[in-house]
């Protein structure tokens, strides 16, 4: 069994900081990779069921409820590690009703401007990004 010292990671020794600021890179770089991939099935989902007939705000809300439910538990197990309790989850969907109301805000604002829901979406996407990943981080996860 070798040390974690002896796997190259020489900052931990000229700088103890230095660790938990590559963890919390790669932390952030896991985190934007299940967003990216959350968004994927979010707006996918929007698009799809747009293309089907059914309203952009149904659209948008089931594709919400899609990347939401892949997030939760993306997020639990591989960004920031954590065990599954209420708390969380409680703590998770206050973060999510948040992010629900300011991503309808932005569709419903693009569908009045321009008639184009799904690019209010998109544009959504970095808003609720930057916000989930500091009250997750912060808050929820703790």
């Amino acid at each position: 069994m070798t040390s974690p010292l002896c796997q190259g990671d020489v900052s931990i020794v000229a700088d103890p900081g230095a660790a938990n600021r590559g963890r919390g890179m790669n932390q952030f770089l896991v985190f934007v990779l299940v967003g990216v991939t959350c968004a994927v099935i979010d707006v996918g989902l929007m698009e799809l069921l747009g293309r089907l007939g059914l309203h952009y705000m149904i659209a948008a809300s089931a594709g919400f409820a899609a990347g939401l439910a892949a997030n939760f538990a993306l997020h639990t197990c591989l960004t920031f590690k954590a065990r599954y309790s209420h708390a969380t989850l409680v703590r998770f969907m206050g973060v999510v009703l948040i992010n629900y109301l300011m991503t309808m805000l932005c569709v419903s604002l693009f569908q009045y401007w321009l008639e184009m829901p799904v690019l209010g979406k998109v544009i959504s996407l970095p808003l609720v990004a930057g916000n989930g990943f500091l009250l997750s981080k912060h808050w929820v996860f703790k």
